[in-house]
């Protein structure tokens, strides 16, 4: 892999050139880890741009509880979407469903009968707006045939969707000793649900489900709150506390909150709030690249020609605290340099900004022109250029060396 500078200075907006990577000083920036809360861990992202705004330990493992329950949702969606499964198909609730989820067993519940088949899309809502334990081991063991099955499946999507630290063993969110995620995987986990099924995600924002003649609210505080909220999913069980992924919009904005930890319910719904809150007032967006725009250079081995100009299929916006002065670095990372042949359009790079330690922004950078394979005389003096200087592998060993 290799590190290369970004194209073109910004100059309106303070961007300084470095050796490998690109130095950015904003002039205008807040000190956006001060903000504070009580959640033992917490992320606060924007969907647009998926930025990270404010990050808690973001990165530490502990169990999801119900939470869990929005991988088990993308599953379903995805069989969904794929056109395995529908609104109108049935599941059967299983004696070990409802003993196991059922109203008796302590736990949330959409009071499904045993023995009794349901149509999905009522089973859906009772997993996402009434966190129904019952619901989830009916979709896992209709779709699966086990909850065992079921959980290698959440984990083989997880992993497909960049989920790259956590692990799903049932599809409840009941503890499990190897049941574990970050705050950080399931705001990615969010951002892809809303990404991917616009229409689905939908159900995530209703606020009440009436089965069995029984009516029972969505347990989402975020959604009663007067802050423009459309989901996610609350979780609790002893071992992890009080948690949240939530969503909300204003003006066009879409914001990503998780939090884990906390020690009650409304400890939950006033450091989730008041992250939203913050993050909404605090922060700008300033655009670096307008989409198609050459964001920078990679170098291509054995071409026509020896650099490749590199673009984003859309515009590259961060956001900004609002205030003072703070330092935000950008860079280009690729494996190479780049072996021609090179298709337009193909991802060959992406593109990191962070602000101090966190990463604030990253995204694919494409190719913006064709690159064939050079000609005889071409290929040679590439060849002799890395056996006598290294290029290649100093390309290669740069971004280990530079991280």
């Amino acid at each position: 892999m290799r590190h290369v500078k970004i194209a073109r200075s910004l100059a309106a907006i303070g961007l300084v050139w470095g050796a490998v990577s690109l130095a950015v000083v904003w002039s205008r920036a807040a000190q956006a880890q001060n903000f504070q809360t009580s959640a033992p861990t917490a992320i606060l992202m924007d969907a647009d741009s998926h930025a990270v705004l404010f990050e808690k330990n973001a990165d530490e493992l502990t169990a999801p509880a119900s939470m869990a329950k929005v991988m088990t949702a993308e599953v379903v969606f995805n069989e969904i979407k794929s056109g395995r499964l529908n609104f109108d198909s049935e599941f059967m609730i299983s004696e070990n469903a409802w003993r196991k989820g059922g109203g008796g067993s302590g736990g949330s519940s959409m009071f499904a009968k045993v023995n009794t088949p349901v149509r999905l899309e009522d089973l859906l809502r009772g997993l996402v707006v009434q966190s129904g334990n019952d619901a989830a081991i009916a979709l896992a063991e209709g779709i699966a045939g086990t909850e065992d099955n079921f959980a290698r499946m959440m984990n083989e999507r997880g992993k497909q969707i960049g989920l790259s630290k956590s692990t799903f063993r049932n599809a409840t969110g009941y503890g499990h000793p190897e049941q574990k995620a970050t705050v950080r995987d399931l705001a990615k986990l969010s951002l892809h649900v809303i990404e991917t099924y616009p229409d689905l995600y939908k159900m995530f924002g209703e606020r009440e489900f009436t089965w069995n003649k029984i009516r029972q609210q969505n347990r989402n505080p975020l959604l009663f709150m007067d802050i423009g909220a459309d989901g996610l999913k609350t979780g609790n069980i002893d071992e992890a506390g009080y948690g949240l992924m939530g969503s909300a919009v204003q003006n066009g904005q879409r914001l990503i909150v998780v939090v884990n930890g906390l020690r009650t319910a409304k400890d939950r719904a006033a450091e989730s709030r008041k992250l939203l809150d913050w993050g909404f007032r605090a922060f700008e967006t300033q655009q670096l690249f307008a989409d198609g725009q050459v964001v920078g250079e990679a170098q291509v081995f054995g071409g026509n020609r020896r650099s490749l100009p590199l673009v984003s299929k859309k515009p590259v916006r961060v956001l900004v605290p609002r205030g003072e002065s703070e330092r935000v670095t950008a860079r280009i990372i690729y494996t190479g340099p780049l072996k021609a042949p090179v298709q337009k359009g193909a991802e060959v790079a992406r593109l990191q900004v962070n602000r101090g330690d966190m990463q604030a922004l990253e995204m694919p950078l494409y190719a913006n022109e064709d690159i064939q394979q050079g000609t005889l005389s071409q290929r040679a003096l590439d060849g002799l250029l890395e056996f006598s200087t290294g290029w290649v592998r100093r390309a290669f060993t740069s971004v280990i060396e530079g991280i």
